[in-house]
């Protein structure tokens, strides 16, 4: 029966080029005629007196997972990772930017989570907020000669293989080194949303309607008009209290109406609830526009002290009035990153204890990505906890592996660190985990067709229906090796591969290819065998 099946699939692809799909759609409705032809078949096949070739439909899981997700943080408030200074010229900012992107690539990362609003201002062509401080060197300016870094960024982000994730912060509505606060701001345009901290920055108040329907507006904005692949948000939510001098956060004039129409909440609670609810929103609003734009968060590493037990430090529950826990057990996420900023046997505070407490409340089984914290010396002592942190959370987490490294400013200053993870952890180009609560059917398998050019075998594939395929994967097997696979990006159609390879001549023996969509679903492949 095996053999059966090997032959029909041989004869649909290579003469009538019709996928599974549709050989399954021209079999015959009358099952009495399909059991005829298929009692006739083995006579057929006992007369053919070569060898057919047989063909497989296989699951590239099955022998070798290429999932993992890898990102940088790419920081733009106070300038700390791009652009370098405020006011540089447009080929100098889009210089920069490139240099930045194509370090990730070369080193085998795949997204980038860039910041495009570091206080209520926008490094993109917004009419909801002013162009970013940091951009031009005064808030409000446009880029001269004029361009959207958002879109320049996801272009070429795109482009290099990188899922590019916009990183907003919800609440900043201005920070210390923000300079002059233009007449676009939200300070000026809604000074009752907003109140002033102690060292001098400006926040927006959590709990004021016009403030989460005016950040939901920014974000939906991005969502709409945008090509990105996620939404992120950091761990600024009520601020921290160091920001105005260990006193309380000044809503007491959103407090005094809450009480007076009768809510019954403590202020603590209340405060919760409005953060909570804002979160809520936001993924169900980005889930009904665009379901495959993943929404992410990265709070801080400890939800609570004692939590797990041995667990000491700062929290974020009754501080920063963050329910992390609680974002993560709904599964208002798709993806979590909780900053594990601390070192793999640090008491207290340790890497591997905080992501299995973590893992232990995903339980709608979200992408559990943990934030790094890869500032060090340099040193073989910091890469050593770098790649060991790594291969810990690959352990823990082994169906989504990935981390995200704060930031990419250490692995730019230190060589030996990037090209420790190039050589080590990060070797071989991956494809970001699927995420099967968004989309789980995957594409259909693309035709590919095979010839011989000189040394080498030409390989050419497509569908009739790409234009949602994000990446392909080339998979090829020679002789004497396992599997092995090349990923490549949406505009590829071709790949050559050398026929004979090392010093033995090793002959390529199979290839296939698959197709990959925006939720990380591969397709199976026809295995070819190569003569």
């Amino acid at each position: 029966m095996k053999k059966i099946i090997f032959l029909l699939l041989a004869i649909f692809l290579f003469h009538s080029c019709k996928t599974t799909q549709e050989i399954a759609k021209t079999e015959p409705e009358n099952p009495t005629e399909a059991e005829k032809i298929v009692k006739e078949i083995p006579e057929k096949i006992e007369v053919i007196e070569e060898p057919q070739k047989e063909f497989v439909i296989w699951d590239p899981k099955t022998p070798k997972n290429i999932e993992e997700f890898r990102a940088a943080w790419v920081a733009t408030v106070a300038n700390i990772n791009w652009p370098s200074k405020p006011g540089l010229s447009t080929s100098e900012q889009q210089k920069e930017a490139l240099e930045l992107l194509d370090f990730l690539e070369e080193h085998n990362f795949n997204a980038v989570i860039f910041q495009v609003r570091p206080q209520a201002d926008a490094l993109y062509a917004s009419e909801i907020e002013p162009w970013s401080y940091y951009l031009t060197g005064k808030q409000g300016k446009a880029p001269e000669p004029f361009y959207d870094p958002l879109k320049f960024w996801i272009n070429a982000a795109h482009q290099r293989g990188l899922e590019l994730h916009v990183w907003l912060n919800p609440y900043r509505a201005h920070h210390t080194t923000g300079k002059e606060i233009s007449e676009r701001s939200v300070i000026k345009t809604n000074p009752n949303l907003v109140v002033e901290l102690e060292n001098g920055m400006w926040w927006m108040d959590p709990a004021q309607k016009g403030t989460q329907d005016h950040t939901s507006k920014v974000v939906m904005d991005i969502v709409n008009r945008y090509d990105i692949d996620g939404v992120h948000f950091d761990d600024y939510f009520y601020p921290y209290e160091s920001y105005n001098n260990g006193k309380d956060f000044p809503d007491d004039l959103s407090w005094n109406a809450y009480q007076a129409a009768g809510g019954e909440l403590s202020r603590s609670d209340w405060r919760r609830e409005s953060v909570n609810d804002f979160i809520k929103r936001i993924y169900r609003e980005i889930k009904a526009e665009k379901p495959q734009v993943k929404f992410g968060i990265s709070p801080f590493g400890i939800w609570r002290p004692g939590f797990p037990e041995s667990v000491q430090g700062y929290d974020q529950y009754n501080k920063l009035y963050a329910d992390a826990k609680l974002w993560l057990n709904e599964g208002w996420v798709d993806y979590y990153t909780p900053q594990l900023y601390w070192k793999i046997g640090q008491l207290g505070q340790s890497f591997p204890e905080l992501l299995g407490w973590w893992e232990s409340e995903n339980t709608k089984q979200r992408h559990l990505w943990p934030g790094m914290n890869i500032a060090g010396d340099g040193d073989q002592k910091h890469i050593t906890e770098v790649i060991n942190q790594i291969m810990i959370t690959r352990g823990m987490l082994p169906e989504s592996k990935g981390a995200v490294h704060w930031s990419i400013a250490p692995l730019l200053k230190h060589k030996d660190l990037a090209d420790a993870l190039k050589e080590g952890p990060y070797r071989k180009k991956t494809l970001v985990p699927p995420s099967p609560w968004l989309d789980n059917s995957p594409p259909e398998i693309p035709k590919v067709t095979v010839s011989e050019v000189g040394d080498k075998i030409e390989i050419t594939w497509g569908l009739k229906n790409d234009e949602n395929i994000k990446k392909w994967v080339v998979y090829f097997k020679y002789e004497t090796g396992n599997w092995d696979y090349k990923i490549l990006t949406a505009e590829k159609r071709s790949q050559n591969l050398q026929k004979e390879v090392g010093t033995n001549n090793t002959k390529l023996e199979k290839i296939g290819v698959t197709a990959v969509d925006p939720s990380g679903n591969q397709s199976e492949f026809i295995e070819i065998e190569i003569e």
